[in-house]
């Protein structure tokens, strides 16, 4: 198993999240066709097809389960991270 890069689970819980990849792709500020190939991508690094795509819907596939939660907490630190880094902002 490859490294998970993150933009490659952001596509992910979008897509899940918006039921559909061209939904996803406004929220991830990217073309539908890019979502799907971060996505392939993700699927290549982790070995398994994560989602099966259908004509007006996506399912996700056991792997893809298992996968979602890590993917959510994985972003949940990293954006955890990026706000304790940034520290209090000084205003007035």
């Amino acid at each position: 198993m490859r490294e998970l890069q993150t933009d490659w689970l952001k596509c992910f819980v979008a897509a899940v999240d918006a039921g559909s990849l061209s939904g996803a792709a406004p929220e991830v500020h990217r073309s539908q066709s890019a979502v799907s190939m971060q996505i392939k991508k993700l699927e290549s690094a982790a070995g398994f097809q994560l989602l099966v795509r259908g004509p007006r819907q996506l399912q996700l596939t056991h792997d893809g389960q298992v996968l979602l939660g890590y993917a959510r907490r994985i972003l949940d630190l990293q954006a955890e991270a990026q706000a304790a880094l940034q520290g209090e902002v000084v205003s007035g």
